[in-house]
């Protein structure tokens, strides 16, 4: 193979060099054609010429000369998919892993987070504070241009006083999402923050979702709901008994966004909802109908509201609630000093709510000790920070009550997310 051609195919490499060196070949003339394309390509290292220092442009070229100039194109980030193939036996010789399978190698990719927790209670159901470290590795594979696989494995280590040394570690996730047509589609173990923001459901679910639509988007899903604290399950089991919230969950949610405005609404129906998790409907059936919107009222400033209501009205129990959330700006990970600001005011009823999202002490062991069997109500103020890429800060303050009675908990929440 002559090497004008080798010189033809190089040029079309787009190889480039930021700073080009002297000529390195005297058998290439100053007034030669080819003079700028050859000092480029030696400057970038994929030409070398002869140890004669001459680069020999009219003999004919070996078939591994040309797969050493095609690896080192590779090496440098060249798109030469149909050079590799039609070298990959000297390719293969060289050592140099050829394009197809380079695609296979990026067809997994693994991700992570680190976050550390600390959590200070002061109040009426506690007064102690606790610290952990819960780092979550995420494995992605993707099946084929419409289908990926996602799992995820949880370490979570206990630093606090009597449970100081715990740890757990479970492979807590493991679903498919693709498409089916103009429908998106999600199945199996996955995380599943309600479209109220977490204000009724925020833990795992073994089941299916689908979605169709974009500005106009229904989603509709089924399966069990997970286990509550998503840590132990044993542990769990023993708590309450089946190792979950609830038995059955089903849930749709219509969202529309009508201008700047961002509306839903939403039903969710839980089965068998677990006493230990929620005192006020012992082992019942939990319909919950949701509506809400979401807009910006001044320059990086967004107000939210919504209103859930259930049909736990049973022995005078409250049967409704509300949310308002009010956000400014906001920490992004990959911009370094991002920063924001959010606050909450809730006011929910036992049966507006399975699993919280909030870090508050009175959503769990209060739960569970019957505290806020009627619900509860009160605020939360927070801020975050990018400290560096991919380093976010963040602290919470919750201040809540019982809807009935006079229990009151503060909560101060604090975390730092490591991203990688």
């Amino acid at each position: 193979m002559k090497k004008s051609l080798v010189l033809a195919m190089a040029m079309a490499l787009g190889v480039t060099a930021s700073a080009y060196a002297a000529n390195p070949f005297s058998d290439v003339p100053a007034g030669h054609w080819a003079y700028d394309s050859i000092n480029k390509l030696a400057a970038a290292g994929v030409i070398e010429g002869y140890g004669d220092s001459t680069f020999g442009g009219d003999k004919l070229m070996t078939r591994y000369e040309m797969a050493q100039i095609v690896a080192k194109a590779m090496a440098k980030g060249a798109n030469v998919d149909k050079l590799a193939a039609e070298f990959a036996d000297e390719l293969d010789n060289l050592g140099v892993r050829v394009a197809n399978l380079e695609k296979k190698a990026d067809n997994v990719k693994i991700t992570g987070e680190t976050r550390l927790r600390y959590w200070n209670y002061d109040g009426d159901l506690s007064d102690s504070d606790s610290t952990a470290l819960r780092s979550r590795i995420w494995v992605t594979g993707q099946v084929n241009e419409d289908w990926s696989y996602k799992g995820m494995l949880e370490n979570i280590q206990t630093f606090q006083h009597s449970n100081a040394g715990e740890e757990t570690t479970i492979f807590q996730r493991a679903y498919v999402t693709g498409k089916l047509g103009g429908v998106a589609v999600q199945a199996g173990r996955y995380g599943f923050t309600d479209f109220t923001g977490g204000n009724i459901y925020d833990t795992r679910m073994d089941g299916v979702q689908a979605s169709y639509g974009k500005d106009v988007k229904l989603t509709v899903g089924a399966g069990k709901a997970a286990d509550y604290d998503g840590l132990d399950a044993e542990k769990v089991k023993e708590a309450t008994n089946n190792g979950s919230v609830a038995d059955n969950m089903y849930y749709a949610n219509l969202g529309a966004k009508i201008g700047v405005v961002d509306a839903n609404v939403g039903y969710y129906k839980f089965t068998d909802v677990t006493a230990a998790i929620n005192q006020g409907a012992n082992d019942s059936d939990i319909a919950i109908w949701t509506v809400g919107a979401a807009a910006p009222i001044a320059k990086d400033l967004k107000l939210g509201a919504q209103y859930l209501k259930s049909n736990m009205d049973e022995g005078g129990i409250d049967d409704d609630g509300y949310v308002i959330s009010l956000d400014y700006k906001g920490a992004k990970a990959s911009q370094a000093g991002s920063w924001g600001m959010f606050a909450k005011y809730y006011d929910q009823a036992a049966g507006t709510y399975i699993a919280h999202t909030m870090e508050a002490l009175g959503h769990k062991e209060a739960q569970a000790n019957a505290v806020y069997a009627d619900g509860f109500k009160g605020y939360m103020v927070g801020a975050n920070y990018t400290f560096a890429k991919n380093i976010v800060g963040a602290v919470k303050y919750f201040d809540l009550e019982a809807k009935k009675g006079d229990t009151d908990q503060n909560t101060l929440y604090a975390e730092l997310n490591f991203m990688f």
